[in-house]
């Protein structure tokens, strides 16, 4: 199948490129298909020809999107409903990629995919925002929500976390909780649920919740690192968004593809780090 991915040079989309490899793969870059444009996206569309649409785009700065809204709505709702708009008029599944900001963390128990939304950040408005355009205006969608992605190659809080693992403390927050998730164990999540057509709205993210101290104090201990990781209220630090301080992810919805326990993803995360390094010395 020929899959047309927007956002392939993300960290996602460069995951999904190695899970699909079998696949007939399209990836152009942003000055080629700009989500935001409708013309772009109608006339890729209509060049590629595609049998499905993979958006893995996002604008993914929480804080930044507080002074920059209306940029983050641009591309986090507008890029989505173009994409929908120029797939369903060609009768192509979309999968999206959205986020458990969606949520305000007053739950007391795992959020599952018919948990009512109410997001506290701009961020989070603006991908429920593109969660609901694409329902409304292309019936074969999957939506598919994660979490506190980490990965061994761009920009997250654990390898930002490892990288400063030089340092005698680190201060990390133990009050908010979450779903850690690793982007390979994601990506392969996603290659089986394009298999379906199931459509519909999907929970994917490590299974099990952490807060960002458990997350960090798990990575140091694999690592053999011991610089000191202190708990502290996430108050501790000045943010510009609200984040919901509980927002674990867990499913109902079938297929159930369920992902391995975050544990497993710092694991695999702490090897590929850790042979990186030694390849380096070496």
């Amino acid at each position: 199948m020929r899959i047309l991915i927007v956002g392939g040079r993300g960290q996602l989309g460069r995951c999904l490129a190695q899970v699909l490899a079998d696949s007939d793969l399209i990836m152009p870059d942003h000055a080629v298909l700009d989500a935001t444009n409708l013309d772009h996206v109608r006339a890729a569309i209509t060049s590629y020809a595609p049998g499905l649409v993979i958006n893995a785009s996002a604008f993914n700065d929480v804080d930044g999107a507080e002074s920059h809204q209306t940029l983050a709505f641009l591309v986090n709702a507008v890029g989505p409903r173009n994409l929908a708009l120029a797939t369903a008029s060609r009768d192509i599944p979309l999968l999206h990629v959205s986020t458990d900001y969606v949520f305000d963390g007053k739950a007391q128990s795992p959020y599952h995919e018919f948990c009512t939304t109410n997001p506290l950040s701009a961020y989070g408005r603006s991908k429920l925002a593109g969660e609901e355009v694409i329902r409304d205006l292309n019936s074969r969608h999957y939506i598919v929500r994660t979490a506190w992605l980490f990965w061994e190659q761009g920009r997250n809080f654990l390898l930002s976390m490892y990288r400063l693992a030089h340092q005698p403390e680190i201060l990390v927050a133990a009050d908010v909780v979450g779903s850690p998730t690793y982007v390979p164990h994601l990506a392969s999540a996603i290659s089986r649920l394009i298999t379906t057509e199931a459509y519909g709205t999907y929970h994917f993210a490590g299974n099990g919740g952490a807060s960002r101290y458990e997350l960090v104090f798990e990575l140091y201990r694999r690592l053999g690192i011991r610089t000191t990781v202190t708990p502290v209220p996430q108050s501790a630090f000045q943010a510009a968004a609200r984040r919901p301080n509980y927002s674990v992810l867990s499913t109902l919805q079938q297929p159930q593809i369920e992902l391995p326990p975050w544990q497993e993803g710092v694991a695999a995360f702490a090897r590929r780090v850790q042979r990186s390094k030694d390849e380096v010395i070496h």
